[in-house]
């Protein structure tokens, strides 16, 4: 199995020939190699490498020992973005790294974000629950900061933003919060939010919403072009679509029963056969695995700083993160949004 190296003994004159396309990642080689890669996280001052890794399964789908692994076998590659939430697994998610910082001693290396506002104790993002939950995750990551912190408004539209913004401005003030995302916000709630930035308020630098080559919209509409006004980076969830543009569920027969199982058949029609056919002509031609390449398209979108990806054990790891390292030509990315149209 290669890691991180298709494209890297690529000569120039291959590259142009290709007509890579200009926000390619950029192709990297090996083991450790990666903690030399690390982009812009929009303005927040960050810099991570251009894959989040995602802790939804921990303390649900996956044990400590497992999630442990797929940490170390992220941060061993180069990683060192972890992105979870107050809501996953009702914040057993969190307990899990938490340990694992402290065993590994890696608080220091890892650019840590957490999704607030799904918890059922502390919901919503009203000013007394946002310090709560706030509090209540320092609390379970045993750490002193959250580095990036994601209002997710998918079960509150209606608190007052201005109200929201101030208590973001009094942890930040308070040291307990860096940088501010959101999650679940409406494009006119952003353009209010920037109105409130510019009076003062904290103001909203990355977005976290749900897209992939299966599921278009609705980033590509609105979202997309506030993001691109405001200059805001976008870590995309749901990169592999609850694993189905890994290319590892073909058929209904064999799929899992529950919501994930339904999920996944919903999308084994016409559209995500004509897909996964794409994908897997492009994997084979740079041999690299299908869910690399579903990653390495994500990359290739102006608007996306790093995917968050979600694995259920450290060998998905090995296959995704070498969708950092993806050189997708200008003719691969184009066949590759025309098979999801």
């Amino acid at each position: 199995m290669r890691l991180f190296s298709v494209g890297a003994g690529a000569s120039t004159d291959r590259a142009q020939q290709q007509g890579e396309h200009p926000s390619a990642p950029i192709p990297i080689v090996g083991p450790g190699i990666g903690e030399t890669i690390r982009v812009p996280l929009g303005e927040t001052g960050y810099e991570t490498f251009p894959l989040m890794l995602g802790a939804a399964e921990f303390g649900w789908n996956v044990d400590l020992e497992t999630s442990h692994g797929i940490l170390d076998r992220y941060l061993e590659f180069g990683g060192n973005a972890i992105h979870t939430a107050d809501g996953f697994s009702g914040g057993r998610s969190e307990h899990i790294i938490g340990q694992w910082l402290r065993s590994r001693g890696r608080r220091d290396r890892a650019v840590l974000s957490v999704r607030i506002g799904a918890h059922a104790d502390n919901p919503g993002l009203g000013s007394v629950n946002l310090v709560r939950a706030v509090e209540g995750s320092l609390t379970r990551l045993g750490v002193e900061r959250i580095d990036v912190l994601y209002l997710d408004a998918t079960l509150d539209a209606t608190t007052n933003l201005e109200d929201t913004l101030a208590t973001v401005e009094w942890l930040s003030d308070a040291g307990k919060v860096g940088a501010l995302g959101a999650f679940g916000l409406s494009p006119e709630r952003l353009v209010e939010a920037r109105i409130l930035a510019s009076a003062g308020y904290p103001r909203i630098q990355v977005i976290d919403a749900p897209y992939n080559l299966i599921r278009r919209q609705p980033f590509e509409g609105d979202l997309r072009l506030v993001a691109g006004a405001q200059n805001l980076a976008v870590t995309p969830s749901h990169a592999l679509e609850h694993g189905f543009l890994s290319g590892r569920h073909r058929n209904k027969a064999l799929t899992s029963r529950g919501v994930r199982g339904e999920q996944l058949r919903g999308h084994l029609n016409r559209r995500g056969t004509k897909i996964l056919r794409a994908l897997d002509q492009v994997a084979e031609e740079l041999a690299v695995p299908v869910a690399a390449v579903s990653v390495a398209w994500l990359l290739a979108q102006r608007t996306v700083a790093a995917p968050i990806v979600n694995t259920f054990a450290t060998d998905h790891v090995d296959e995704l993160m070498q969708g950092a390292g993806v050189s997708l030509s200008r003719s691969h990315v184009a066949e590759l949004t025309r098979a999801g149209n």
